[in-house]
């Protein structure tokens, strides 16, 4: 049986995941992007989401918040390594030995916010600089019998991984 492919938080990222997962060799479905929103009095943009209110305190206010695709590439603002399992809602099996993984904060091109996410599989920090161009990509944040969570990663442009 094959897994169902549900992004680990809706709205915040776009994929074609309402399918099967692809087949082993497959591609992966549609191009990624993370998504957030721009309001039309101000032109703030927000990650994650704003769907009720501009987060702007200069905001004149009265704006419609639309949802906008974020930049596909930034560059690396800094990053560190996780070597401690984290709490919940984090999903890990405490019987697996903990491995560690590598975190982004990433200012993205066009934005200029930083986002926070994991690096991709066989990124780690001795693969990162500061200032290094990087992309998001999808990424797999666990599986269960009948789910893969999906979630935002981060890659150097042209690097490996």
């Amino acid at each position: 049986m094959a897994r169902t492919r549900t992004p680990v938080v809706s709205g915040w990222f776009t994929e074609d995941t309402a399918g099967p997962e692809p087949a082993p060799g497959a591609a992966p479905p549609g191009p990624f992007r993370l998504l957030g929103t721009r309001c039309s009095a101000c032109t703030a943009v927000f990650f994650p989401r704003e769907d009720a209110f501009c987060r702007n305190p200069r905001c004149p206010g009265d704006g419609v918040l639309a949802e906008v695709p974020l930049s596909p590439r930034g560059r690396v603002w800094s990053y560190t390594d996780g070597r401690y399992r984290p709490p919940a809602p984090y999903v890990s099996d405490p019987g697996v030995p903990w491995e560690p993984y590598t975190l982004i904060a990433v200012e993205l091109e066009a934005e200029g916010m930083v986002v926070l996410g994991q690096a991709a599989p066989g990124v780690g920090v001795g693969d990162l600089s500061v200032g290094m161009e990087v992309e998001v990509v999808g990424g797999v944040l666990g599986e269960d019998a009948d789910t893969t969570w999906l979630t935002w990663q981060f890659k150097p442009v042209g690097g490996a991984a």
